[in-house]
């Protein structure tokens, strides 16, 4: 029997998105109706949380029960909006069994900064976490917004959302909640480690160590795969997307500018 075909109980499952929403929303990591959380029970069943409901205060019932392709065959509240990215991530993951959602405030602000978040600072995150890309802006909801994660799907476990929050997968809520937890404190050091001074990295010899260590305890990492360089800032796939917008914005000003002598050359003549 495949992982993704081995069913997870309902019931269980339900309290677990339950508590989480409580944990997330206690610890401020969304306001109102924000944030989503998803569980894979089975081969084509997910239940997930509803749209415009605090995940403060959600009870087991208020859940959706969704089929793989998007339709609803269960629960008496709509489906969150967002549910596109998290069928995506099952599609494309065979061991992911839950997504969460959220806005933590510090990781959200790398997300809106635009920033690649840092690597080889804290042990901790290069042996249980690993990288953290920051995933293309689109807008959330749509296809297009599941389909710019699926570049970094294969490898990460956590993902910064440009302009927007982050998301962890795991093999269960609450592993995708400790995962958020994880990414938060993350940032929150870095952040308060910038205004007294500047970040260190470790030697990539000892993160080499580090990453020895990560894969022992069954995680792997694309920068040993792929013999990458371990300390440089972002992944080749955000790398790659910021070089597009980049071109893009270019193109756009030069644009402008030469539309612009073009009208005035018009109003002289």
């Amino acid at each position: 029997m495949t992982n993704q075909g081995r069913r997870l109980d309902e019931w269980e499952m339900r309290e677990q998105i339950c508590e989480v929403g409580r944990r997330v929303w206690q610890r401020e990591y969304i306001a109102s109706n924000d944030g989503n959380i998803s569980v894979r029970l089975d081969d084509d069943k997910v239940l997930c949380t509803p749209t415009l409901v605090s995940k403060g205060f959600m009870k087991p019932d208020d859940l959706a029960l969704v089929t793989l392709d998007g339709k609803q065959v269960g629960g008496r509240l709509p489906m969150t909006s967002e549910v596109k990215v998290h069928l995506e991530m099952y599609r494309q993951r065979g061991d992911a069994r839950a997504v969460v959602h959220v806005h933590p405030p510090h990781a959200t602000a790398f997300a809106v900064a635009r920033q690649p978040v840092p690597k080889c600072i804290l042990p901790e995150i290069e042996v249980f976490l690993g990288e953290i890309p920051v995933v293309p802006y689109a807008t959330p909801g749509t296809q297009e917004f599941a389909d710019a994660v699926i570049p970094f799907m294969e490898h990460h476990n956590a993902f910064l959302l440009t302009n927007h929050g982050a998301l962890t997968v795991g093999a269960d809520p609450f592993e995708c909640y400790y995962r958020m937890e994880t990414v938060e404190q993350y940032c929150k050091i870095l952040i308060l480690a910038k205004q007294i001074g500047d970040w260190t990295q470790i030697d990539p010899n000892k993160v080499m160590d580090l990453l020895r260590i990560r894969q022992k305890l069954g995680h792997k990492d694309r920068r040993v795969l792929q013999d990458a360089e371990l300390c440089s800032y972002g992944v080749p796939g955000e790398q790659c997307a910021a070089a597009r917008e980049g071109a893009d914005g270019d193109k756009a000003f030069i644009e402008e500018v030469v539309r612009r002598v073009v009208e005035r050359l018009k109003t002289r003549s």
